[in-house]
């Protein structure tokens, strides 16, 4: 099973208990305001998020991390790696992306754990490079871009949805000098 610990998370799969409290997060129009058509999903798209991102996981050998509080115990989100499948721009890439309860915002957490999931993805996976695809009106996810490292590559519009997106990039080599 794949685990990682930061000073603060456990980013580890999915398991059965996930989903109640991964649901009350998709259910809040707040956090899902600026996720795929902005919708707060239903208990029953979770689960299919979740069984979406663990067949990733044994398929690509890299998914979305479950995020949990290392003190308690709590699960604050999800965070980690998908293969883009939209805007055709990064289509096939791999992409990290987070999303995590509006209670654990502004504590530094989405960036600590985008952090541990870009480095697996860099050094332990040997992926040459990692993309995000974030609403352009997202400040908060730009700058935990940002804190990454990743560089704006360029804005596109989104061919399902119609919002702007701003792509984010980062290879190897510049992730190793930052």
């Amino acid at each position: 099973m794949t685990e990682i610990r930061t000073p603060r998370l456990v980013l580890r799969r999915w398991l059965e208990d996930d989903l109640a409290p991964l649901s009350e997060i998709h259910a809040d129009p707040v956090v899902m305001r600026r996720i795929g058509d902005g919708r707060p999903r239903s208990t029953e798209q979770t689960a299919e998020d979740i069984e979406a991102w663990e067949e990733e996981w044994d398929e690509e050998g890299f998914g979305v991390f479950a995020v949990e509080l290392l003190g308690s115990g709590e699960l604050a989100g999800a965070v980690g790696l998908y293969v883009a499948d939209a805007p055709d721009e990064v289509a096939g890439q791999v992409a990290i992306g987070w999303r995590l309860g509006r209670v654990f915002w502004g504590q530094g957490y989405a960036s600590e754990a985008a952090h541990a999931a870009l480095e697996f993805a860099l050094q332990d996976r040997g992926l040459d490079r990692v993309v995000a695809v974030l609403r352009t009106d997202d400040r908060a996810s730009a700058a935990v871009a940002d804190k990454l490292g990743m560089q704006a590559e360029g804005t596109v519009r989104h061919p399902v949805h119609g919002h702007d997106l701003t792509l984010f990039g980062i290879d190897l080599t510049q992730y190793q000098e930052w």
